[in-house]
């Protein structure tokens, strides 16, 4: 039987280290006195991208080669991969997708971890892969498989995820290569090696014992909990005031909201955010008497009534990007020294909205009113484009104090507008739960709709109330809570609204009204020929 190589495929991230990875292999294998060969296809730099790394090793000596020299492929063939590796499990599941692996060969080794897709991120609703399809995609075509948190263990480590991709393929055996020799090489590696060193050696205990795929997989694999059930303990609020003030299955996600209106606007706001929640649960408990249902309605409002009270506007950005803690956290993530000089810039451009927000209603009305004639005249919005030095005396004292002005914040044009917004919301859920309690839940749910910032936003809140405003009151209550629901599906699944409208229409309401969008006239550019003499015209 003719001996073949051993072939290895590396999925790496950009910028996550698979080159020093790949090298590291190739030098273990001339240190142990073995042939190796690697390619690569490196995709885009600073992990914004897919890289690709294909090693093959032939398993016999070079002293007991006598003087020949085996070919190597350049490529990786599809299902012919003794191992594949990889930084990310929706990367790994894409290559077994491609037909890279074979559950008769590829021992499929992976990190659990997830970098949301560009495409993930612009879902209007929850967009993000099923962890669990993709783990059972991972058990149907591979011969073995280790599963384990890659990530996780290079954070802890202080190190990058190549070493510990390395410490799992040395524990995995697939080379004819001792520890030492791994190791040898990463320590001349130099500054760093101790780290590495360290990442190398969790990744390796793991794999070699074999103790953690299984269980992390029967994990993710497990039936998924009620969603009236409680949130996992490390989410866990801390203790307040209002520890009865709702039933059991409230509390955990209460808590959160809770402490999320006392750090936004005090004590106050806080206590607001009670009296509203307090509205929708009597409201549930003359629909549901019996608490079948588990309150969810109370539970949802919890969650979406928080986040709405706690809209973001330029006082909590500049209070967020000031805090010790992400300081912190940008010196783990840059794995920075104490002897390392750091420094860190944001970058910001309001705009007249924002400035607008924190002004009281006569003035904001007169600020909107002259951006709108500029735009109307061709300009662009007015903005102000700020790069602040976070790291800086300067920097960090103009957001602490921008985050200080939160005291202004009841007073602005955007405080108010939420707040009716927020009130006409809420009694919506009121209403439609002492008519039906589905109907009152479905509403409730609608609070998914507002999300993100600028126009998204401002589109999410239109949708909500156009909803509330037509489907909502009056009809059979079972078909209004069937019409909201389908309303929700169709905005949350296509942000330019047109689902949206057909579903309005089906169900008898009126589509959203369009919006007048002013036409910019440009000159025509220098050059063009007799066919492209019409004026251009663009929206902005």
């Amino acid at each position: 039987m003719k001996t073949r190589s051993i072939t290895l495929l590396i999925c790496a991230l950009g910028g996550e280290g698979g080159g020093v990875l790949t090298e590291w292999l190739v030098d273990t294998a001339l240190r142990a006195g073995y042939p190796a060969q690697a390619t690569s296809i490196p995709g885009v730099a600073q992990r914004t991208g897919a890289t690709t790394y294909y090693v093959e090793v032939f398993p016999v000596a070079d002293k007991d080669l006598g003087g020949k020299r085996p070919v190597f492929s350049l490529n990786p063939v599809p299902g012919a991969l003794d191992c594949m590796i990889s930084s990310e499990l929706l990367e790994t599941a894409r290559q077994i997708g491609n037909g890279m692996t074979s559950p008769e060969r590829t021992l499929v080794i992976t990190s659990s971890a997830r970098t949301l897709t560009t495409q993930e991120r612009m879902h209007m609703a929850d967009g993000r892969a099923d962890d669990a399809d993709m783990l059972k995609l991972v058990q149907q075509f591979s011969r073995a498989h280790n599963v384990f948190d890659m990530s996780g263990i290079a954070k802890d480590a202080g190190t990058v995820v190549s070493a510990v991709m390395l410490g799992a393929i040395a524990g995995s055996g697939l080379f004819p290569f001792q520890r030492e020799d791994y190791e040898a090489v990463v320590k001349a590696g130099g500054k760093g090696a101790e780290a590495s060193l360290r990442g190398f050696a969790r990744a390796f205990d793991l794999v070699s014992k074999g103790k953690v795929q299984a269980d992390f997989i029967a994990q993710v694999l497990a039936p998924k909990p009620d969603p009236a059930g409680t949130l996992a303990p490390q989410a866990s609020p801390a203790k307040h005031r209002y520890e009865d003030a709702f039933p059991p299955t409230v509390q955990e996600m209460f808590g959160l909201g809770y402490a999320r209106m006392l750090e936004y606007q005090g004590q106050a706001y806080a206590d607001l955010y009670v009296k509203r929640l307090q509205s929708v649960l009597a409201a549930e408990r003359e629909a549901d008497p019996q608490a079948g249902n588990g309150h969810a309605t109370t539970r949802e409002m919890a969650r979406w009534l928080a986040l709405w009270m706690a809209f973001d506007d330029i006082v909590r950005v500049a209070d967020l990007k000031s805090r010790a803690s992400r300081w912190t956290r940008v010196q783990e993530e840059v794995k920075a020294k104490d002897d390392d000089l750091l420094k860190l810039y944001d970058h910001f451009k309001p705009g007249v909205p924002e400035f607008a927000a924190m002004l009281p209603a006569g003035v904001a009305g007169k600020l909107v009113a002259w951006d709108r004639r500029r735009v109307m005249k061709g300009k662009q919005p007015w903005a102000l484009p700020l790069k602040i030095g976070t790291h800086s005396v300067f920097g960090m004292v103009a957001l602490r104090t921008l985050a200080a002005t939160r005291f202004l914040r009841p007073h602005g044009s955007r405080f108010g507008l939420e707040q009716k917004m927020i009130e006409q919301w809420l009694q919506g859920v009121v209403l439609g739960t002492q008519r039906d309690w589905q109907l009152g839940h479905e509403i409730a749910l609608c609070g998914r709709l507002i999300k993100g910032y600028g126009s998204t936003n401002e589109r999410g809140k239109e949708n909500l109330l156009h909803v509330l405003e037509h489907l909502a009151p009056g009809g059979v209550p079972a078909d209004a809570a069937k019409a909201i629901r389908a309303a929700r599906e169709a905005a949350l699944a296509d942000d330019a609204g047109k689902a949206l409208d057909a579903t309005l229409v089906e169900h008898g309401a009126p589509p959203r009204p369009v919006k007048a969008v002013p036409i910019r006239w440009m000159r025509k550019p220098r050059g063009l020929g007799p066919a492209d003499e019409t004026p251009l015209k663009t929206l902005p």
